[in-house]
């Protein structure tokens, strides 16, 4: 049997990941997670200065290439080094982490619906719709925990990149969903619900 495809697709600080998080925590080990955020190209070329003003909400950012080559490979059941990424530097580390096939691979990022052929590669397609005020909280809160970032550059990257690039990228991606999920993990519902059809695909 083919794993099954699923992304989950949705702007910054929507909630993707505290989705994928409670589908890992109920489902286990039979599930694979591809982040699409591990697949920023490598600009370690780049002076420190240049690499800040690159605008990693277009889609041209992403090693796509790489990002599609190693669905492919997790859907032929043939293991992948997916690579990973220092957000402080805005480089691709040394480390590699292995990525096993399994029936369920989840792909979630918030342009892997902007791109047909990623989005060709998807069995389901949910997309994870939350309020803007909401969602740049969310990242603010995100960015100075985790990645060492302060107040005024995100609010800065926001106006500059993030807010535009989610107007002509992101939220027009939402046409080729087969799933709309507001508010994310708060909707307990729509969770449930993915939960129940990830559990019959399992028992086939």
């Amino acid at each position: 049997m083919k794993p099954i495809i699923i992304g989950i697709a949705g702007g910054t600080g929507s909630g993707k990941t505290t989705i994928v998080d409670i589908i890992q925590q109920q489902i286990g080990e039979k599930i694979t997670l591809l982040k699409q955020d591990s697949y920023y190209k490598d600009f370690s070329h780049l002076s420190a200065a240049k690499r800040d003003k690159i605008n990693f909400d277009h889609p041209s950012a992403f090693d796509t290439k790489l990002f599609i080559e190693h669905i492919n490979s997790l859907k032929s059941n043939i293991f992948v080094q997916a690579p990973t990424y220092d957000y402080i530097t805005h480089t691709r580390t040394k480390k590699t982490i292995k990525k096993v096939p399994n029936k369920i691979i989840i792909v979630e990022g918030i342009l892997i619906f902007e791109n047909a052929k990623v989005r060709n590669l998807l069995d389901i397609k949910i997309y994870v719709d939350t309020d803007a005020d909401l969602r740049i909280l969310r990242r603010i809160t995100r960015d100075i925990k985790e990645r060492g970032r302060n107040l005024t550059s995100i609010v800065n990257q926001y106006y500059e990149t993030v807010r535009p690039m989610h107007i002509k990228f992101v939220e027009p991606s939402k046409r080729f969903a087969d799933v709309i999920v507001p508010e994310g993990g708060e909707n307990k519902i729509a969770i449930n619900m993915i939960l129940s059809q990830i559990q019959n695909i399992l028992k086939f």
